[in-house]
């Protein structure tokens, strides 16, 4: 991939094809990843995967169809900075959208022999001061 554009469109599409291995060439061996979910920070690849592979099993015959809104996008040589509000749809099998989660995502990519390949990713939502939730929709 060599362009940011193209990137994203791959990310959205290894997510909603569920496909591992499309996912896994998105990101570098050393990857850095502060999920909301679970887990505190994720490092390396393998640690993201697994992550990853758990995400797609939990959504059974479901699919997520992921839209991007507010995308920024910085390049400066060999690295890059992506943000964006991504909103993950539930599709069923027969294209049905049944529940969305939002969140604030950030990438820091470098570019490794002509393709980008994330180095850390940050996803995040505001938490609500009076219950202490966190807030998954704008």
């Amino acid at each position: 991939m060599t362009d940011l554009n193209s990137f994203i469109e791959a990310y959205k599409d290894a997510v909603f094809q569920k496909n591992l291995d499309a996912f896994a060439s998105i990101f570098d061996e050393q990857v850095r990843v502060f999920d909301m979910w679970e887990q505190w920070t994720y490092e390396g690849l393998n640690a993201w995967l697994e992550k990853a592979k758990s995400w797609f099993a939990t959504l059974g015959t479901d699919r997520d169809e992921i839209s991007f809104y507010n995308i920024q996008i910085q390049e400066a040589g060999e690295m890059a900075f992506v943000s964006a509000i991504l909103r993950f749809t539930a599709v069923s099998e027969n294209g049905e959208a049944h529940r969305y989660l939002e969140n604030r995502h950030t990438w820091v990519a470098r570019k490794k022999e002509h393709s980008w390949k994330i180095v850390h990713q940050h996803s995040s939502g505001p938490v609500d001061s009076k219950t202490m939730r966190v807030i998954l929709k704008r």
